[in-house]
């Protein structure tokens, strides 16, 4: 052991953590829905927990109940955890902005509730684990930006409602074939809900 120094050593929990580990978290708490140990609703909670940390401390922190799966310094791959069709992913958005990006896992079934808020669904990178997806609107004086690769098409014939808000399908896939299709339903009073593909650079849609 070397002289002690005035300044203190810091602790792991402490370091900083990266988009990529963030994300490395959420496959963990994926992985933990599909043996049983937390519900969607404790993986949406952890999920947004998760991608706001900024310390490994507070990474750790919505695993650390979890046996077996408080993430090590070297990151494992985390197999991929498949729904199964009976199930959903609730996301709730009051007055806060929530986001879902990267490899986030999609099941058949999405519903946005948006009070307020505004939510953001990147499906770009998603693994999408039906062919169909239907994403359900429950949105009021909230906005809603969904992102869908170029291979992707949308159904905006089951949405009931849009009072005072407005709609908007940059990507022009509405009613095409495509994989995945996604199955808008529901209603948006005050708010606003955009479609568009990736950005391409500076000069992208």
């Amino acid at each position: 052991m070397g002289e002690e120094t005035g300044t203190k050593p810091m602790s792991p929990r402490d370091l900083r953590v990266s988009d990529a580990e963030r994300e490395h978290v959420v496959e963990v708490l994926q992985k933990a829905i599909g043996r049983g140990m937390i519900d969607l609703d404790e993986f949406t909670e952890r999920t947004d927990t998760a991608l706001a940390a900024r310390t490994r401390g507070e990474l750790n922190a919505v695993l650390a109940d979890l046996p077996g799966l408080v993430h090590p310094d070297v990151y494992p791959a985390a197999p991929p955890v498949s729904y199964s069709p009976d199930q959903r992913l609730e996301l709730n958005a009051k007055y806060s902005a929530l986001v879902r990006n990267g490899r986030w896992l999609v099941p058949p079934e999405v519903v946005v509730r948006n009070r307020y808020g505004s939510t953001k669904l990147d499906f770009s990178e998603a693994q999408v684990s039906s062919p169909v997806v239907r994403v359900e609107l429950d949105c009021k004086w909230g906005s809603v930006e969904v992102i869908i690769p170029e291979h992707a098409a949308v159904d905006l014939n089951a949405i009931t409602e849009i009072k005072y808000g407005s709609l908007q399908d940059k990507t022009g896939s509405d009613g095409r074939p495509g994989n995945p299709r996604l199955v808008f339903a529901g209603r948006l009073h005050g708010g606003s809900l955009v479609i568009r593909h990736p950005r391409r650079g500076l000069f992208g849609l």
